[in-house]
C-alpha cells in the first residue's frame, strides 16, 4: 500500500531506455535530471547511491526484499478488509476473489522488474516514462500524486476514528464524547494533525522513514493477532449477529475490488527494491513477490474473515470502531494505529510533493540554481496547501471507506493498467521476424490487464460517485 520507497530509488536516466521521449515535451535536460534528484529523501544520498550502484549489484538477499515488499503492502488498508468481505457477500466469496486478483497481482510486479531491466530505470515512474512514453507517464505522475492525496485523507480519518474511542474509554460517560469542544472530532484530528504531522512533513529529507516501517510492521501484525483471538475468544457481551453467505447482488462483489487493491498495492515502491537486490533478476524476483503476496494475503484474510465472521453485515467500515471503547487490548491496537498513521502521512506526502515537484520542473524548465534559492519556499507552500486540503477533506468525510472506494480505483490503475501497457509496450519494441506463440500470450495477457484495471477503475469510481450523489 505505501510507496515511499519510489522516493528512496535512483533516478538517473538509462542509456537503454526503450521509449525515451522526455525532449519531445521540449523540457530542459537539466530540469528533467533535478526533478528526478529530487524524487528521493537527499540529493546527496541518492548521487552516493548512483556511485555505490554503478560499481556493483544492491544489497539486498532476496529474503530481505520479501520483507521489503510486505511491508510495503501491509498497512492501515486492513482495517477495512472485513467490510470488504461483507461487501462481497461472505467469506468463500472474499477468499475467492482475492485469490483471482493475486494472480494479477504478482504478475503485475514481475512485469514491472522485467520492464525496468529492458528500460534501464529505476522507478515505478520512470519505468513508465521510458517504456511507454510521455502520456502514460505524465498519467502515472498525477495518478502518484492523487493516490498519495487520498491515502493521506485516509490517515487523518483513522486518527479521528481512534481518537474518539480512545476518548470514550477515558472519560465516565461515553455518550458525553463530543458533546465538549475539547473532545470533538474535528479539534482532535487538527490538535493532532497541526502538532504531530505538519511538523513531520516540512522537513526536505525524511530519515526517520526506517523508524516508520518498524512501527508499521509491528502495528499491522498487532492488530491482526488482537482481531483473530476476539474471534477465538469473543467477549460475552457480545450478541450473535447475521453473517451473510452471498452477495445482494452480483455487482456488490466488485464494491470490494478497491479494498483489495488498496491492500496489496505495493508496486510503485517494488521498482526500486527489485533493483536493490544482489542478484536483480526476473525469475528471482518473482519467488519473492509471490512469498511476498502469500504472506500479506493470509495477514488480509486473517483479519478479513475473523473481522467479518465477528461483526457479521454490522461490521464498520473501519474494523476497530466495532469494537468496545473499554477493551484494553483493542485499545492498544488503536495507538498502535495511530503511531503508524503519524509517522506514514509525513511520507506519503513526501511522495506525492516530490512528484508535484517533479511536473513543476519539467514544465517550467528552471535552472539547478533557480530551484536552490526557491525550493524552501515552494516546499512550505506545497506542504501547507496539501496539508490544509487533506486536514479539511478529513474533517467532513464520515468513514475511510469513502475515501479507499475511489483511491482504491487508483490503486487498480498501478497494479493492473500501467504494467500491462509497459508489457505491451515492451514486446512490441522486439524486433523479430516472427512472433511466436508465447509473445502473442504475453500481449494479450497485457491486454487483459489493462481491460481489467480499467474495468475495476471505472465501476469503483463510477459507484463512489453514485453512492455520493445519492447519500
Amino acid at each position: 500500500m505505501v510507496v515511499c520507497a519510489t522516493c528512496e530509488g535512483t533516478m538517473a536516466q538509462g542509456t537503454g531506455s526503450i521509449n525515451s521521449d522526455y525532449k519531445d515535451w521540449e523540457w530542459s535536460d537539466d530540469a528533467g535530471e533535478r526533478a528526478r534528484l529530487l524524487q528521493s529523501p537527499s540529493v546527496e544520498t541518492v548521487l552516493k547511491t548512483s556511485e555505490i550502484q554503478g560499481n556493483s549489484l544492491g544489497a539486498t538477499s532476496a529474503l530481505g526484499a520479501v520483507f521489503i515488499v510486505v511491508n510495503a503492502a501491509l498497512g492501515a488498508g486492513l482495517l477495512n478488509f472485513p467490510a470488504a468481505f461483507s461487501m462481497a457477500g461472505g467469506v468463500a466469496a472474499g477468499i475467492t476473489l482475492q485469490m483471482c486478483m493475486l494472480i494479477f497481482i504478482i504478475g503485475g510486479l514481475v512485469i514491472l522488474a522485467y520492464c525496468s531491466q529492458a528500460s534501464n530505470e529505476r522507478t515505478y515512474q520512470e519505468v513508465v516514462w521510458a517504456v511507454c512514453g510521455k502520456v502514460p507517464g505524465v498519467l502515472c505522475e498525477v495518478a502518484i500524486a492523487v493516490y498519495t492525496f487520498g491515502t493521506c485523507i485516509t490517515f487523518l480519518i483513522i486518527i479521528g476514528d481512534q481518537e474518539d474511542k480512545i476518548i470514550a474509554a477515558l472519560v465516565k460517560e461515553p455518550e458525553e464524547v463530543g458533546s465538549h469542544w475539547y473532545t470533538d472530532r474535528k479539534f482532535t484530528i487538527s490538535i493532532t494533525a497541526f502538532l504531530l504531522i505538519l511538523p513531520l512533513s516540512i522537513p526536505k529529507e525524511i530519515g526517520f522513514q526506517k523508524y516508520a516501517s518498524s512501527l508499521s510492521v509491528i502495528g499491522t501484525w498487532y492488530v491482526t493477532a488482537v482481531i483473530i483471538i476476539k474471534y477465538i475468544w469473543p467477549d460475552k457481551e457480545l450478541v450473535p449477529v447475521e453473517i451473510p453467505t452471498s452477495p445482494s447482488s452480483w455487482t456488490a462483489v466488485f464494491n470490494a475490488m478497491p479494498t483489495i487493491c488498496f491492500g496489496f498495492q505495493c508496486h510503485v515502491s517494488s521498482v526500486p527494491v527489485f533493483n536493490s537486490m544482489k542478484q536483480p533478476e526476473v525469475k528471482t524476483w518473482g519467488a519473492v513477490v509471490t512469498a511476498a503476496m502469500v504472506i500479506a494475503l493470509f495477514v488480509y484474510t486473517g483479519t478479513g474473515i475473523c473481522g467479518f465472521l465477528t461483526f457479521g453485515a454490522g461490521v464498520e467500515q473501519d474494523v476497530l470502531m466495532s469494537y468496545p471503547s473499554n477493551d484494553i487490548p483493542v485499545a492498544l491496537a488503536r495507538a498502535f494505529i495511530i503511531l503508524c498513521v503519524l509517522t506514514s502521512y509525513p511520507i506519503l506526502h513526501f511522495c506525492g510533493r516530490a512528484v508535484l515537484e517533479g511536473l513543476w520542473l519539467r514544465y517550467t524548465g528552471v535552472t539547478v540554481e533557480e530551484d536552490v534559492v526557491r525550493e524552501r519556499r515552494r516546499r512550505l507552500l506545497q506542504t501547507i496547501s496539501w496539508f490544509l486540503l487533506t486536514l479539511l477533506l478529513a474533517l467532513f468525510i464520515p468513514d475511510i471507506g469513502k475515501v479507499i472506494s475511489v483511491i482504491g480505483g487508483l490503486a487498480a490503475c498501478f497494479i493492473f493498467v500501467f504494467p500491462g501497457l509497459c508489457l505491451i509496450q515492451a514486446k512490441l519494441s522486439e524486433i523479430q521476424e516472427t512472433r511466436a506463440i508465447s509473445w502473442w500470450a504475453q500481449v494479450s495477457y497485457g491486454v487483459f490487464m489493462v481491460t481489467l484495471g480499467a474495468f475495476i477503475f471505472g465501476q469503483t469510481t463510477a459507484n463512489a460517485i453514485f453512492a455520493d450523489l445519492t447519500a
